[in-house]
């Protein structure tokens, strides 16, 4: 349960009920302060939206994190998402396999963004292998991008274990399909 009350649109002042166009439980706290919602949606949204880095390494470098921190609310959610992106469940099922340090079969740039998740969560920073690996097969900005998204999904999973936000019924299926580790 969560340690703050889910919030509704009823709730908010009228200009702030548009940061519950997406009623999920994650924005539901959050607008407990309107203007970290509003700042956490730009780069949110930047991310999802913004960048030209490649959709599906995005959201393998986000499941990544979620696998890392065991959390539930990030890993059910960008299951989903991820799916809707070009993730497939061998795709998840390797990454899987590259969390264990086992083979995964993932072509080399994959597994390389893996990698980079795992160090910046794990260490607090990319190898500087993995950042020269990087920078040989990306773009400057698709390198900055990846970090950012990385570094900010590492804030993500830390405010949703805090406030221990509940996984929605909606999204419980691809957890069930894809359980954390114990």
């Amino acid at each position: 349960m969560a340690r703050l009350s889910y919030l509704d649109k009823d709730d908010l002042k009228e200009e702030d009920k548009e940061l519950l166009a997406r009623g999920i439980n994650l924005h539901r706290i959050l607008v407990h302060s309107p203007g970290a919602a509003r700042a956490f949606g730009a780069l949110g949204g930047y991310i999802r939206h913004g960048t030209t880095m490649d959709a599906r390494l995005r959201e393998l470098a986000i499941l990544q994190v979620g696998w890392l921190a065991k959390s539930p609310y990030e890993w059910s959610h960008h299951v989903k998402i991820g799916k809707d992106f070009g993730v497939t469940d061998d795709d998840i099922y390797a990454l899987i396999a590259e969390s264990n340090g086992e083979d995964s079969g993932l072509p080399g740039l994959d597994r390389l963004v893996l990698r980079a998740a795992r160090e910046i969560t794990n260490d607090g920073a990319a190898s500087a292998e993995s950042f020269a690996a990087l920078n040989d097969q990306m773009s400057k900005e698709h390198v900055v991008d990846l970090t950012v998204t990385i570094s900010f999904y590492n804030a993500v999973v830390r405010f949703l274990a805090t406030l221990e936000i509940d996984v929605e019924d909606s999204y419980q299926p691809y957890l069930d399909a894809f359980p954390l580790p114990e």
